[in-house]
């Protein structure tokens, strides 16, 4: 829906946006600009962009508001700086990102912007479905089929891009009907890695991750925000270990190691 006329969002945004554009287009100048930004590219920054992201997710994660606002700001600026390239290399210019995005939203909610009744996550994967088939048209891939796990991004963290490429082959019903196949089948890569030759090994584990992450999608879990967890307690953890042994820690032998472990775990329950 477009901002009305007079409304403070359009008042208060737009001319920062603007600004915003004029400070990237200026760094980006090939003369008189920054000599880091000019040197940039698409995948150059991509990292950054990345980057970006995350940092979002862990300001939300901390319930950090004012760091997410810087760190929205530092994403925003990522979508300016490829949108800045882009339009340099004649391939499209911000405003086109905005209307893309734009027309996108208003596609995929026709319960909101069109003529259907109601809208669900079905409706809405049922219509992302048929614009990947519409991009393979456009593509000039009319007469091939376009694949259930087509358009998964590979630039994805690994467990995501997993679960993710899971949900697509399990729409076409390949899939286990409950937990207990991904179960089993933690248990026989286990088995496998324990019989793999070094060179087999690397391509046994990744079986293994798989797998686990099959299970965890069967049991409702999310398998990247169980493991961002995980690595949250353990840095907790980590920390009062090193805390209650003081400048000594590194001196310890594993067995005084696992002693101070087996106390720290036991805080929560106190």
């Amino acid at each position: 829906m477009a901002i009305e006329e007079g409304s403070p969002s359009k008042d208060l945004v737009f001319p920062e946006m603007q600004r915003l554009v004029k400070i990237m287009a200026r760094l980006r100048d090939p003369v008189s600009g920054c000599e880091w930004d000019v040197a940039q590219d698409f995948a150059s920054v991509a990292p950054y962009t990345i980057e970006e992201a995350y940092e979002v997710a862990d300001a939300i994660t901390r319930g950090d508001m004012a760091d997410l606002k810087d760190e929205l700001g530092d994403l925003l600026l990522q979508v300016i700086f490829h949108s800045r390239m882009a339009e340099e290399a004649g391939l499209f210019a911000l405003e086109e990102v905005a209307a893309s995005i734009s027309d996108k939203m208003e596609r995929r909610h026709p319960h909101i912007f069109g003529d259907a009744i109601s809208g669900s996550h079905q409706g809405w994967e049922q219509i992302k479905a048929e614009e990947r088939a519409a991009k393979g048209v456009a593509d000039g891939r009319a007469d091939v089929p376009v694949g259930a796990l087509e358009g998964v991004a590979i630039g994805l963290p690994a467990l995501l891009r997993t679960e993710k490429l899971q949900k697509r082959a399990a729409r076409t019903g390949f899939d286990w009907p409950d937990a207990s196949g991904p179960r089993a089948k933690v248990f026989e890569e286990i088995a496998e890695i324990d019989a793999a030759s070094e060179v087999e090994r690397a391509e046994e584990v990744g079986d293994l991750l798989f797998s686990v992450v099959n299970w965890a999608r069967h049991l409702g879990v999310d398998p990247e925000a169980a493991l961002r967890a995980a690595n949250a307690k353990f840095e907790q953890r980590f920390a009062a270990m090193e805390a209650q042994a003081g400048n000594g820690f590194d001196a310890l032998d594993l067995d005084a190691k696992e002693a101070l472990w087996q106390t720290v775990k036991s805080f929560k329950n106190r």
